[in-house]
């Protein structure tokens, strides 16, 4: 009996997955890995999960295009930027979405022009923030 895999694709490298993105999710892809590394010059970028992570002491964020399948379907449109411990950021906006889950949140960009790059900077640093200061507790 084989694993049941969840995943439609298996890259190599981040250019494989930039390689395999339809140009609407490759635009918005770039566009929010330029925001942050630009924010994050000294964070990891590693796949997991096919798709580019981004930590320092810990996993921060995540982009996920929704052409990378997490089961038999496609779930969402666009690209998502996820934070991996969106619970502990400052949200009074509702500019991320959690639906039914308790640590990661995340906002689903469906066009380039949806996204305001200060906005989205200003969850990094946060992000960024807690990450070095979960460092200094452990």
């Amino acid at each position: 009996m084989s694993a049941k895999k969840m995943q439609n694709v298996s890259f190599g490298s981040v250019e494989e997955f930039l390689d395999y993105l339809p140009q609407d999710e490759l635009e918005i892809t770039l566009y929010l890995r330029k925001l942050i590394l630009e924010c994050f010059p000294n964070c990891t970028e590693k796949l997991s999960y096919n798709v580019p992570f981004y930590k320092r002491y810990s996993n921060v964020c995540f982009i996920w295009p929704a052409s990378v399948l997490w089961g038999k379907k496609k779930t969402y449109e666009g690209v998502r930027l996820g934070f991996t411990k969106g619970y502990l950021l400052q949200d009074e906006i509702g500019f991320l979405s959690k639906e039914n889950r308790k640590q990661v949140y995340w906002r689903d960009f469906k066009k380039l022009s949806e996204i305001d790059a200060d906005l989205v900077k200003s969850y990094l640093f946060e992000a960024i923030t807690i990450d070095e200061l979960s460092k200094k507790q452990n």
